[in-house]
């Protein structure tokens, strides 16, 4: 097995934590809609939080094709608001953080030619940036509504 730049490591690490605390900040905000009676965006936020499990057992799988014990270090607090509008301008801030994680860990596994690791960091830069997008979609709709 090649050795494995630490950098990249920890960008794995990392990158699980942030999906986890995406996990987390995706229920919880389920269940708060749907205590406002907003199924449909329960729904939704289901439905992320569903894609950032998954994303997570890609980076668990990785680390474990690579040797390396997964390990969430940190996960964030959950960010709340009293409305909608406000959870989806939290949501959309992870989705952020996500998204230019993906592109620091994607451009240093470039920088060393690292080409397996930057097309799975690739790989998940573009399905978070459809997340970005989708969510700033639905809160551009709800702001118009």
């Amino acid at each position: 097995m090649a050795t494995i730049h630490p950098r990249v490591l920890a960008a794995l690490g990392r990158a699980l934590s942030l999906e986890f605390s995406a996990v987390q900040q995706y229920i919880t905000h389920a269940c708060l809609v749907n205590n406002w009676q907003l199924v449909e965006a329960a729904d939704r936020f289901r439905k992320e939080a569903v894609e950032e499990m998954q994303h997570s057992e890609r980076i668990i799988n990785r680390m474990l094709s690579l040797g390396v014990a997964p390990a969430a270090s940190q996960l964030r607090p959950v960010d709340s608001a009293n409305n909608l509008e406000g959870l989806l301008l939290a949501n959309l801030k992870l989705e952020e953080d996500l998204v230019f994680h993906y592109t620091e860990a994607s451009r240093f596994c470039q920088l060393i030619n690292d080409r397996d690791n930057r097309d799975f960091f690739q790989a998940l830069l573009e399905e978070e940036q459809l997340h970005s997008v989708d969510l700033a979609a639905w809160l551009q709709a709800l702001q118009h509504s």
